[in-house]
């Protein structure tokens, strides 16, 4: 028997199941469940920087967005709240599309 303990998709109960499998699970409270996003969340950019292709790296992606979604969900904030902090921020700070690597600030 393989022992997990580790936040899965929605769905992968069914999928494990389907297969002929029996699986054990629970429902995390929030703040549990906030908790495994944050462990999820290190081990997804963790496979995006492993990742070899475009391909590979977009699926990762993908995770990493399914899970701030789900972050969101637990906090009570809607995607447009998080775009409007984004922005805000953007407007005040930039972004990171330019690739600007700062390298040393020298003091007076």
């Amino acid at each position: 028997m393989a022992v997990y303990h580790k936040l899965v998709r929605d769905l992968i109960p069914q999928v494990i199941e389907a297969d002929g499998k029996i699986c054990v699970t629970k429902v995390l409270d929030p703040s549990e469940h906030l908790g495994q996003i944050k462990t999820k969340m290190q081990e997804e950019a963790l496979e995006f920087q492993e990742a070899n292709s475009p391909t590979d790296a977009v699926e990762e992606l993908a995770d990493i967005l399914e899970l701030v979604h789900a972050a969101l969900h637990v906090y009570g904030v809607s995607y447009e709240q998080l775009e409007q902090v984004r922005i805000q921020k953007k407007e005040k700070r930039g972004g990171f599309s330019e690739g600007i690597y700062l390298i040393e600030v020298e003091d007076d």
